[in-house]
């Protein structure tokens, strides 16, 4: 099983001491014997390199800090237009579709944390770095980089757009007269730089507290959302549950909704990397403890915030994708201002929590870059500066290109094999299970269909930009 796998790793080490460093190929732990963190806490035979990158920096991590970063990552902002994709699919389809997601999702993380020591004495801390020892080097960066720098920096760029966006609704609340507080660039560059400093902490494992704070702040929000429909009174009789639109384009936008809201599968390799691991007791154990339960609680708020505001508002919700502001935009109308802003304010504080999560693989790529080149690890100064640049980028995109949250679907489908169907190909081709076997038969089916899935996003996306077009607004936030 693992001959072939050690192999590819060994071309890539071979291309690596060549001196022409690849994207987020980190060498890895070596050990036939033990893995990391046994019970001198020690790390194996982790080598220094991985010691001085800052999602393997420290693996004193437990099923909590697990739990926090698995629900900080995945109870994303995506949560909010659930309703939006139930409002085009109606009640039977939206149901079964966010079910069967939401189970695929599951089972894909099943693999990945089983992957994550697959080989012996290798631990996969990093996405692509399995991705390459499953499918060869030129091939696993192929379909693996794009996706991943996506669902990492362009999860940034997103998270200033959607957080600066709000911060200027919350104002624009609380502002007694019709001026306008601040602008929509002055509002991205508030978020850019409360995003920066709170991504200042050392290493994965040292940003329990952020993910526990957004843990709370998404679950705070996500209650909200759908408490305040049961405890209002409202007239049901103006509310109708009629599909208006059932043209292809419109019902697979839909399905991307609800798609892109199962997020957070490229960071389970890298949050289990923070875990200790020996033989008597695997990572892998407490890893999957950390996904039940982070996942019935993001099970609960999904389904709630899905079914009781689509029955709340049925056909008044906005079923053309973009920002989240089109959404909250609901409760400013029908609720008091203390809960509208309550909303707002819990919604970013959670997206300045998730902001670092999601930097930190692109953090980690670009100080792996720095330690090749200089055999040497990044100095507190050199960490906080990689920091700031790839903060400064983010901010740069979001502020040139803020109507990306319109091409959410169509970009998304792309990171969306990350989820649905890489992890099914890695278990055939690292575990190589019995040709015709159940395991393999359903792992092939499974990526089949995540892969035919990410087409059909593609396709039906381009043919709803090519019917309604699209405003791009160039640095014109």
């Amino acid at each position: 099983m693992s001959e072939l796998t050690l192999a590819r790793l060994s071309d890539l080490e071979s291309q690596e001491g060549e001196g022409s460093p690849s994207l987020m190929s980190q060498t890895l732990s070596r050990d036939p014997h033990a893995t990391s963190g046994g019970n001198d806490d020690s790390d194996g035979g982790r080598i220094p390199v991985e010691e001085w990158l800052p999602i393997t920096e420290s693996r004193k991590g437990n099923v909590y800090t697990a739990t926090f970063h698995l629900l900080c990552s995945g109870l994303g902002f995506q949560v909010l237009v659930l309703p939006a994709a139930f409002a085009v699919l109606g009640w039977l389809w939206g149901m079964i579709v966010l079910t069967v997601g939401f189970a695929w999702k599951l089972y894909t993380i099943w693999l990945l944390v089983n992957l994550h020591e697959a080989v012996d004495g290798i631990r996969f801390s990093r996405y692509l770095r399995l991705a390459i020892a499953s499918f060869g080097v030129k091939l696993g960066k192929l379909l693996g980089i794009f996706p991943v720098m996506y669902l990492s920096g362009g999860a940034c760029a997103i998270l200033v757009i959607t957080g600066g966006k709000t911060i200027k609704q919350l104002l624009d609340i609380m502002s007694a007269d019709v001026t306008v507080p601040l602008t929509t660039l002055q509002c991205f560059l508030i978020f850019s730089i409360l995003a920066v400093f709170m991504s200042q902490f050392p290493n994965m494992n040292s940003l329990f507290g952020l993910s526990l704070v957004g843990s709370v702040m998404a679950v705070a929000y996500s209650t909200a959302v759908w408490t305040l429909p049961l405890a209002s009174e409202r007239n049901q009789n103006n509310v109708s549950y009629t599909i208006k639109d059932t043209s292809f384009d419109n019902i697979i936008n839909a399905i991307g909704f609800i798609a892109l809201a199962f997020r957070g599968s490229n960071l389970v390799l890298e949050i289990q990397g923070t875990l200790p691991s020996d033989s008597n007791n695997p990572s892998s154990k407490t890893m999957w403890r950390a996904v039940v339960i982070s996942h019935v609680i993001i099970a609960i708020c999904m389904f709630l915030v899905a079914i009781v505001v689509y029955w709340a508002y049925g056909d008044k919700i906005p079923a053309t994708g973009g920002p989240i502001g089109n959404y909250l935009k609901l409760y400013e109308q029908h609720y008091s201002k203390q809960a509208a802003c309550f909303i707002h304010l819990t919604f970013i504080f959670y997206c300045l929590c998730s902001y670092p999560i999601y930097l930190m693989p692109s953090c980690d790529n670009l100080e792996m870059v720095y330690i090749t080149k200089t055999q040497k690890p990044c100095s507190f100064f050199v960490r906080m500066m990689l920091r700031v640049l790839f903060g400064s980028v983010g901010f740069f995109i979001a502020v040139g290109f803020s109507f990306l949250t319109y091409l959410a679907v169509l970009i998304g489908a792309v990171g969306l094999l990350v989820t649905s169907t890489y992890p099914c190909f890695m278990w055939v081709s690292i575990k190589k299970p019995q040709r015709k076997s159940l395991m393999w038969l359903l792992n092939v089916l499974v990526g089949s269909l995540g892969a035919s899935l990410s087409v059909l996003l593609v396709v039906g996306s381009a043919l709803r930009l090519a019917d309604n077009g699209l405003h791009a607004n160039f640095f014109k936030p």
